[in-house]
């Protein structure tokens, strides 16, 4: 008999050396070029360069791992006190969903005086996307200066998807099956920077996407990628969102207006998706625009998403 297939996470760890990819099995942090024996696999990016074989490369290191288990101790670090950095240095694009939960989509009308919409679907729309600058990630755990930015932060949990191989032209029935897997993200958004100053409100420049949502540390994301072969369907994922332990979101990834096979559908039809490209989902009813609260110095921000786990930051 051939050796089970063991649960692992994909991460990436401060070492002495800098960044390095590590697979985290159970409470342990192997690196992964060492656990594999192939140099190329030192970094993320390296790894989703070569999905198609990284996948059960990694699957099978991480079963011997867990099989030798007081061997494998010599040969790792404990998860506790290891520095998690973002799981993807550096993806190529981050793009975000936006409206796109139902619930969110109300609440933002309702607090901008604007009428309910229909279903974008029966208005033959596909799902709509914003860009993030890739280095506008933040560290699991890391501080997010905003009170110098914005007195208007947001928070917005999403589920992200990342990109296992090129997609182009792909159809909705095979579009996951370019997901390497899955993590966690909170979209931070500076409700006060969405608009330029001094522009008549009429004018089709008014708004400023970058200062909105690619601002430094707008994006906390991890604390790792779960493999997309252990999480089935991305579709019914419960998430939630506190502020100082208050919870704010509470929903179910079922409740998107466009799955993520529609979104990677139709973003490949406009451009290639590459390996480690980040796809935010969207976000659900709760954030802080719908119920005039905005974060502020010493707030600590937690998410959680179902099958993934938690990410906290903390505003300064």
């Amino acid at each position: 008999m051939g050796i089970k297939s063991a649960g692992y996470k994909l991460a990436t760890y401060q070492s002495a050396d800098g960044p390095r990819a590590g697979l985290v099995v159970d409470d342990q942090v192997f690196d992964a070029a060492k656990l594999t024996g192939k140099a190329a696999y030192a970094s993320v990016i390296g790894i989703l360069d070569d999905w198609k074989t990284a996948e059960g490369v990694l699957r099978t290191a991480a079963a011997k791992a867990a099989k030798s288990r007081i061997k494998s101790r010599t040969q790792s670090r404990p998860l506790k006190g290891t520095k998690l950095l973002a799981p993807v240095l550096w993806p190529s694009t981050i793009f975000c969903a936006g409206a796109n939960y139902a619930d969110h989509v109300a609440e933002m009308n309702k607090s901008h005086g604007r009428p309910p919409e229909p279903d974008p679907h029966t208005l033959g729309l596909q799902s709509w996307h914003f860009i993030k600058a890739s280095r506008s990630l933040s560290h699991p755990g890391a501080t997010v200066k905003i009170s110098d930015y914005s007195k208007m932060m947001d928070w917005e949990v999403e589920l992200a998807a990342v990109i296992g191989r090129k997609a182009k032209n792909v159809s909705q029935q095979k579009a996951l099956s370019y997901v390497a897997g899955y993590t966690a993200a909170n979209d931070l958004s500076a409700r006060d920077r969405g608009r330029r100053p001094h522009v008549p409100d009429t004018s089709p420049f008014k708004a400023d996407w970058v200062a909105h949502k690619s601002f430094d540390g707008s994006c906390p994301l991890g604390p790792w990628i779960v493999p997309a072969s252990d999480i089935p369907d991305p579709q019914n994922l419960g998430l939630k969102l506190w502020v100082n332990d208050v919870l704010k979101q509470d929903s179910n990834t079922g409740q998107m207006i466009f799955n993520l096979a529609e979104q990677i559908a139709h973003l490949s039809s406009r451009l290639t998706l590459h390996p480690g490209d980040l796809i935010l989902t969207g976000t659900p009813a709760g954030v802080g625009a719908g119920r005039g609260e905005f974060l502020k110095a010493g707030d600590v921000v937690k998410i959680w998403i179902e099958r993934i786990g938690s990410l906290s930051s903390k505003m300064a």
